[in-house]
């Protein structure tokens, strides 16, 4: 298998995952699939197998004290950009199971924060933090991380009707 399947199988590969946890949050394959670190094992595999076989002793040397102009150097090369991407791919959806475990645990709503994680991890993973404190200040009035956001927010809009 060559760089460029890989990297598209990669790219195919997390989609599904994506897919559960934004449109099928509650359904028990979905919450037993994310629970589990499955996901990650091929993923974290082609990821070490990438890694192994596109750092070089010379760019081993220049990554260990990096330079923005090395790192450039470095990522210009097919493989490197590959094994940059799978990292992206692994971490994003680390992330995103991130938020959706803590969604279904607190029931704070997830799904903007899953779609801005798929596409742009870091910016996910800040909507999922304003989100969960912006529900918590406003739903949440003992200050218990376990407690449910949902039936509050339900409750507090049915008594506004």
């Amino acid at each position: 298998m060559n760089i460029t399947q890989l990297f598209n199988i990669a790219n195919v590969y997390v989609l599904p995952f994506w897919a559960l946890m934004i449109f099928l949050p509650k359904w028990k394959v979905t919450q037993r699939v994310m629970e589990s670190y499955i996901p990650f094992v091929l993923l974290a595999a082609a990821y070490l197998y990438l890694f192994i076989s596109s750092v070089t002793p010379e760019n081993a040397q220049a990554l260990s004290n990096p330079q923005l102009a090395d790192i450039a150097r470095f990522f210009a090369d097919e493989k490197a950009a590959a094994t940059g991407w799978i990292h992206f791919l692994v971490m994003d959806l680390f992330v995103g199971r991130y938020i959706y475990l803590q969604g279904q645990k607190t029931g704070v709503w997830t799904i903007h924060s899953l779609a801005l994680c798929l596409f742009a991890g870091p910016l996910g993973l800040l909507s999922h933090i304003f989100t969960y404190w912006i529900a918590k200040k406003l739903f949440l009035s003992s200050g218990s991380e376990t407690e449910e956001v949902a039936p509050k927010i339900v409750s507090s809009t049915s008594d506004a009707s």
